[in-house]
């Protein structure tokens, strides 16, 4: 899924940060679920510039800070543990980059799809919550079994909400395909 062009490529890079920061920082949309997960699936899936995984976390890193400085400076997930955020949204990252090299519009592609956004999610949320859980100090008797409920808890969520931004995104991408297809069969008649 390399056929973007250069003006392409930086629209839909300036629309994943604009959605990215918006629902991210919750100031415009509280009740917006976050989409950076599903944002760093897409970014590996159409961005082929090296330095679009860097400037993104860059993003939501400065962001954190501005929505934690907004609120007083406290923050309850703002630990040491915060690092692992860069390997989770690597893993959703590396996720698209992968699906990408294997997309089609067929049902493989499909089935592509979901395998790769299900796995880049659960890897992204065991990396990130295994990093909170066990380096934030914010838990007494962290242990395996503890640890493991805490991911069949909140898994779901997380999966839930990054696959309903994948599948707006999937969507509204094969709605713009068709859309291209039907104006390029239009522009030249057989």
């Amino acid at each position: 899924m390399n056929t973007l062009t250069r003006h392409q490529t930086w629209l839909i890079g300036g629309l994943l940060l604009t959605i990215m920061l918006t629902t991210r920082s919750h100031l415009f949309l509280s009740h917006i679920q976050d989409a950076s997960w599903a944002i760093f699936f897409l970014v590996g899936f159409y961005i082929r510039d090296k330095l679009a995984l860097p400037l993104f976390m860059l993003a939501a890193f400065i962001v954190d800070l501005l929505v934690i400085e907004s609120k007083g400076g406290e923050s309850y997930c703002f630990t040491t543990a915060y690092s692992f955020l860069a390997p989770a949204y690597a893993s959703l990252w590396f996720s698209g980059r992968w699906f990408s090299k294997h997309y089609s519009e067929n049902l493989q592609g499909l089935v592509y799809f979901v395998a790769s956004a299900i796995v880049g999610i659960a890897v992204c949320d065991v990396i990130s919550s295994g990093g909170f859980y066990w380096f934030s100090g914010r838990f007494d008797n962290v242990n395996v079994t503890e640890f493991t409920g805490q991911i069949t808890t909140y898994m779901p969520m997380f999966m839930k909400t990054a696959l309903l931004y994948l599948s707006i995104a999937a969507v509204i991408h094969l709605a713009v395909v068709q859309a291209n297809k039907l104006a390029g069969h239009t522009h030249h008649p057989s």
